[in-house]
């Protein structure tokens, strides 16, 4: 096998600015890469519609039994504080009841599947397209490049890039990172083409992992490596998923989350974090067909850098 050529650290840091997005679709866009979703875009992505069945991309949001790293969800069922304030007449039909939940949940993290936005992150003081980070505020959140930006939802075409397949493997070991190299013999064994626009979901089989053993500790993880940075933005990719956090783990660099960082801050590219995408891989297999249209309805959630998600695909 050819030796993979391997980005510097002075590489990887050079991306802040060779791969920048600064000033692309003008100096007040806070959509970034969401901009390459054309209303032609998603014509096309109606067309990928062919057989009419949907998947869920998402882990379901359970009550936990002890905290999960970084994540909690705390529903509280039946009736709200307030009730016994409700007009008489609902509590004499006898016939008549309700449950209610008061939710809490920091979707951040790694098991809730959830949309970054780009304020999301920060390098050096600064937010996509050159915002200061003073912009986000602890009671009020983010003045700039907040879910709200994609309020209007995020539909478009969907490719799903099996590697966990390409590698012949039932999933990725945790720290094994995915390079183009995978990216583009995945889209050779599939028949696809990663276009302008598309959403690209990245499976390394830690949903499977996931689903036999539950979910991993620690933060070594499968996932995008670095390297896949230039070719995402040559491709115009809109928005990336993963199954796993998105970033290898270890990244390689004395960056913690390069991905992360170069994609939200750099690129202005939004992710799909934490996806369970077996259901997906086992229709796109089934049908022949690794294109769809997905569909992402963030939570308008003022201020916030990103939102739980349903995201949807559709054959």
């Amino acid at each position: 096998m050819t030796p993979r050529s391997m980005p510097t650290q002075d590489d990887v840091l050079g991306y802040f600015d060779t791969l920048s997005n600064w000033g692309r679709w003008g100096d007040d866009d806070e959509l970034g890469t969401l901009n390459h979703i054309t209303d032609e875009v998603r014509l096309a992505a109606a067309r990928a519609v062919r057989h009419g069945r949907s998947v869920s991309c998402a882990w379901e949001i359970a009550v936990p039994e002890e905290m999960e790293r970084a994540t909690n969800s705390c529903p509280c069922a039946v009736d709200m504080p307030g009730a016994e304030h409700m007009p008489p007449h609902f509590h004499k039909d006898r016939h008549w009841g309700f449950s209610n939940e008061r939710l809490g949940i920091m979707f951040h993290g790694n098991t809730i599947t959830h949309l970054d936005s780009p304020c999301h992150i920060f390098w050096d003081g600064k937010m996509y397209n050159g915002r200061s980070h003073s912009l986000v505020d602890a009671e009020t959140g983010s003045a700039w490049a907040a879910v709200t930006a994609a309020a209007n939802g995020i539909v478009t075409r969907g490719v799903l890039l099996d590697v966990a397949a390409v590698r012949d493997v039932p999933w990725l070991e945790p720290g094994e990172g995915v390079f183009p190299e995978d990216l583009e013999e995945a889209e050779r064994r599939q028949g696809v083409r990663v276009q302008s626009g598309d959403a690209v979901l990245l499976r390394t089989g830690y949903g499977r992992a996931r689903h036999e053993a539950g979910p991993a500790g620690g933060i070594t993880q499968a996932g995008w490596h670095a390297s896949c940075l230039p070719w995402l933005r040559e491709r115009e990719v809109a928005l990336i998923g993963a199954d796993t956090p998105q970033d290898v783990q270890p990244s390689g660099y004395d960056v913690l989350m390069p991905v992360h960082a170069v994609s939200l801050v750099a690129m202005g590219l939004w992710m799909l974090d934490n996806c369970d995408l077996e259901e997906c891989v086992a229709t796109a297999a089934e049908l022949g067909q690794w294109d769809f249209q997905l569909a992402i309805a963030p939570v308008r959630f003022a201020g916030t850098s990103g939102s739980p998600v349903n995201p949807i695909a559709t054959f």
